[in-house]
């Protein structure tokens, strides 16, 4: 494992173990500041041309040559329903990778990187309109950031195509927990995991952010109600507002009403750097998004072991 490699990954352990969240700070148009995951993001570029690809779906600009590699290219403002400014014209690339894939978001100007306390983080307003393309809010030095919800952005502008072969229901003998706690702040993720779920014969119990699961979990615990004997799994994404995974699970482990929980972390950041992060807040499994079979495989694996 490289030198630079090791450094990425102590950066993340360090974030994390703060409860923080660095960002990559850009702009569509002029004026509005929007921020993204930075360990999403592999590089930025001044915008390369554009080519197009027959198969790419009409939402996506076209494509790019990065060193070599061809990569999908969203305009991100028109792809969340926003009109270019006079002077606020996409001119940069920001090459992501999550979920599996790599793909590039067109934006107007790139700002800088800062790190947020995630309890610093709110829920946007829900009164519809954009909002659904936020996963927080937040401010630095008194400016508003919104923070996309790229996942999102990237299934509504190329939906995945359903997996072929549906999934049967879970045989559970009845003393076995039917219920999964679901964290996650993007409600892409949280319909994708129901959905499963749901196909397996279990019911899930939707939560938004690792404040609410960690809130809602020491309740139950104060209330003489064991959680690891209503849950047989949480499924945690990473980021999140108010607590990230990371944090969700190393307060589930300490706490030792909670600590028997199976914890499975869930998330679109890609790399080696999550298997670091499971071993070092102990967790007991982690899987990147999205493959539906393989989240089926891990959640009927644990309520498999507890028959």
């Amino acid at each position: 494992m490289s030198r630079d490699l090791l450094d990425r990954i102590d950066q993340r352990i360090r974030l994390a173990g703060h409860n923080r969240l660095a960002l990559l700070l850009f702009r569509l148009g002029s004026r509005q500041l929007f921020g993204v995951n930075v360990f999403k993001v592999q590089e930025v570029l001044p915008r390369p041309p554009l080519f197009r690809l027959p198969q790419l779906p009409r939402a996506f600009a076209g494509a790019a040559d990065v060193r070599g590699r061809t990569v999908p290219v969203l305009d991100l403002a028109r792809a969340i329903g926003q009109q270019h400014e006079q002077g606020g014209e996409p001119n940069y690339l920001v090459v992501t990778e999550f979920n599996r894939s790599v793909q590039g978001f067109l934006v107007s100007g790139v700002e800088r990187i800062v790190n947020i306390a995630v309890e610093d983080i709110q829920p946007p307003p829900e009164f519809g309109g954009d909002c659904h393309y936020l996963t927080g809010m937040t401010r630095h030095h008194g400016e508003l950031i919104q923070l996309i919800d790229v996942e999102s952005v990237l299934a509504e502008s190329a939906p995945r195509a359903q997996e072929s072969a549906p999934l049967a229901p879970v045989d559970v003998a009845p003393e076995v927990p039917r219920q999964v706690l679901v964290v996650d702040d993007s409600r892409v993720a949280r319909s994708q995991i129901r959905a499963v779920l749901e196909q397996l014969g279990l019911e899930a119990v939707l939560l938004s952010d690792g404040r609410q699961a960690l809130d809602h979990l020491s309740q139950m615990a104060l209330g003489g109600q064991p959680p690891g004997q209503r849950y047989a799994m949480v499924i945690s994404d990473i980021e999140m507002p108010a607590m990230d995974g990371y944090t969700l699970t190393t307060e589930i482990r300490r706490n030792p009403a909670l600590s028997d929980l199976f914890v499975l972390l869930h998330t679109s950041l890609s790399g080696v750097f999550n298997q670091a992060m499971v071993e070092r807040v102990g967790a007991d499994d982690f899987v990147p998004k999205y493959s539906e079979r393989e989240l089926a495989d891990r959640i009927q694996a644990r309520v498999m072991a507890l028959a």
